[in-house]
């Protein structure tokens, strides 16, 4: 996290762009425009050309910011994922008890996403449901050791390890720390997604978040 203007902006890895987009309005209207046409047609049918259409501008423009749409989607998840850290950071403060910061943490990473008047350019709600339908493809390439080499998950690594820390807390003997964490982000996603296309699979129930009880009881069952 730094300020840029004086504005809290999310500190992203210089290897994930060409030119940093928070530096211009052109620039911040690209990560707008991904999030929306993302949102709306998926990765696979998102191209620069399409981008560059939807915000005015020329498909080479575009490429002066991000290499490629790997890139811009690394770009993405990594700031959703700082994001998330930084929500994470506040909801903790002065939080003594180990037991309830981690019913918060559970809470955070499974519950459905609001969107955050701190960022004006980025719709959190539709970045959510890239991250859910989309994140995967960040990181299960050929690439990854690159990527990881270069900082490309660096927020999402924190994060488990900040949640695991508070596992550790409650359990300090419990072998998968990590494990339980990542397990309960990527099953959050999965279930969401489930919820939203395929429900009978899963079981949201009327008058709860179903998502989030299910893996506050999964974890704490698991650490007993």
């Amino acid at each position: 996290m730094h300020s840029f203007d004086g504005k809290i902006t999310i500190g992203i890895s210089e290897t994930l762009f060409l030119k940093d987009p928070e530096t211009s309005d052109l620039g911040r209207r690209i990560v707008t425009g991904s999030i929306e046409l993302i949102d709306e047609i998926g990765l696979d049918s998102f191209t620069f050309r399409k981008l560059s259409q939807l915000v005015g501008t020329t498909e080479a423009s575009v490429y002066r910011y991000f290499e490629n749409k790997h890139k811009l989607l690394l770009y993405l998840v990594m700031w959703y994922w700082g994001w998330m850290e930084y929500r994470l950071a506040f909801l903790l403060a002065n939080v003594p008890s180990a037991e309830e910061r981690l019913k918060r943490s559970i809470r955070l990473l499974t519950e459905e996403v609001m969107e955050d008047s701190s960022f004006s350019h980025i719709n959190e709600v539709k970045l959510n449901r890239i991250v859910v339908a989309e994140s995967l493809k960040s990181f299960l390439t050929r690439e990854v050791e690159q990527d990881n080499k270069e900082g490309a998950f660096h927020y999402y690594k924190q994060l488990v390890e900040r949640v695991g820390a508070i596992v550790l807390e409650l359990q300090p003997d419990f072998a998968y720390p990590h494990m339980l964490v990542s397990t309960i982000i990527e099953g959050g996603h999965l279930q969401r997604y489930f919820a939203a296309h395929l429900p009978r699979i899963t079981d949201a129930r009327q008058g709860e978040d179903s998502v989030v009880c299910f893996f506050t009881d999964l974890a704490f069952k698991t650490l007993r």
